[in-house]
């Protein structure tokens, strides 16, 4: 990653919610369950020495990590399940550390009354996306939109238009939701998830234009690049006929790249621009254009119609049920097969009878990260189930088959 996109990176980058307390001694570690009501349950770690704490507070679900540290505790959010709205995370701590009694060190969860609201009505979770009705005829999608300047500046000149913006940075999230809120625009949707997976959500020809404006190159790891064949294939599936998915770089290996990927394409049409001045631009490419730095485009043309995708997909675990030794049973590395993967990362164990399996799984270029709650008499997904895809099922099989096996 090239020094602006340190910089860009380092800004967003907001330390989130937590408490540092004096240890908490064993006796209300061990009833902190009974303690809180916000607490539903305490999954201990079969290897370390971090725990996670179950909680239900205004409707969501979500997990906080008790990590254990000399002569000190933290408690902070759970990447995985973290809810949207912060103050959540703030207000859970605060009542945590009241109802416990702990000795607090230090901590970051002070709420201004002075900031608004989050428009939440605009915030959509994936699993909204198996059943929504799209509220304008025509649809625009910008992946990773970062401050958001560009998703704002095109909601405001296209307001007939529903403009979706995705992004995985969290803060990223929250600016754009207040934003939406102060400036009062009604078209845009905000979703915090993996583009890469997002995509698969949506229905076929529905988007008119796909923006990747400055993507991170990640080019000591490319797989975790958001351009690839099968984003692609999945954006040219969600765009009209005629629509465009619209790459903008100032790297000149990620233009290279991208055009490779693009023109391995079986039917092509692809337009290239350079150095283009758009109606609204970040600081960032501000200062890339004063460095007289190249700024790359390159423009896919969906060329014809696509058939509509099915999303019956089932991701219940049947008759699966927590059973004596099966956090032993469990497969310690990755299980790789042609086209997926499954790897049972950290194993909890919640009580005698209930285990708590963080788990990596699905396609090696967009995986997912979900828990899976085992009990004595059900299993699910702890608090959402994957995105509904073909290869998350399959990995999805696979995981049902482990939690079966003798």
């Amino acid at each position: 990653m090239d020094n602006c996109h340190q910089l860009a990176q380092a800004e967003e980058e907001r330390p989130m919610p937590h408490i540092k307390v004096k240890t908490i001694n064993d006796t209300v570690l061990n009833e902190i369950d009974q303690q809180s009501s916000l607490v539903v349950f305490r999954a201990d770690p079969l290897n370390g020495a971090d725990y996670l704490l179950g909680i239900e507070y205004e409707g969501e679900e979500f997990l906080l990590q008790l990590k254990r540290e000399k002569e000190m505790d933290m408690l902070k959010y759970d990447k995985v399940t973290r809810p949207l709205k912060v103050n959540l995370i703030k207000e859970t701590l605060a009542s945590l550390a009241e109802a416990l009694e702990l000795e607090l060190e230090s901590s970051n969860i002070a709420q201004s009354a002075h900031k608004p609201p989050l428009a939440s009505e605009f915030f959509k979770k994936i699993k909204d996306f198996e059943s929504i009705e799209f509220p304008y005829e025509t649809i625009a999608v910008e992946v990773g939109f970062g401050s958001g300047r560009h998703l704002l500046y095109q909601a405001k000149e296209n307001p007939d238009k529903l403009h979706i913006g995705i992004e995985i940075h969290t803060p990223s999230a929250q600016q754009v939701l207040k934003q939406i809120e102060l400036q009062g625009l009604k078209n845009i949707w905000v979703v915090n998830y993996d583009a890469r997976l997002f995509l698969e959500m949506l229905p076929s020809n529905s988007c008119e234009q796909i923006f990747v404006h400055f993507p991170v190159p990640w080019d000591k790891k490319p797989h975790r690049r958001v351009i690839s064949s099968s984003f692609t294939d999945e954006a040219l599936r969600v765009l009209v006929k005629g629509g465009r998915l619209e790459l903008r770089t100032d790297s000149e290996k990620y233009f290279w790249y991208s055009m490779e990927v693009f023109f391995a394409l079986p039917k092509a049409e692809v337009h290239i621009v350079k150095n283009k001045d758009l109606a609204v631009t970040s600081k960032y490419e501000a200062r890339w254009k004063r460095q007289e730095k190249n700024i790359y485009e390159l423009h896919v043309v969906s060329q014809e119609f696509s058939d509509e995708k099915s999303l019956e997909i089932d991701f219940s675990f049947g008759d699966s049920m927590y059973r004596s030794g099966l956090e032993d049973s469990l497969p310690v590395k990755a299980v790789i097969e042609e086209d997926y993967f499954v790897h049972f990362e950290r194993i909890y164990k919640i009580g005698v009878e209930s285990l708590l399996i963080k788990c990596a799984f699905g396609s090696f270029d967009r995986p997912e990260h979900k828990y899976i709650f085992v009990g004595r008499d059900a299993c699910r997904y702890y608090a959402s189930i994957p995105v509904k895809t073909a290869v998350n099922h399959r990995a999805h099989q696979k995981i049902v088959e482990y939690l079966h096996a003798n």
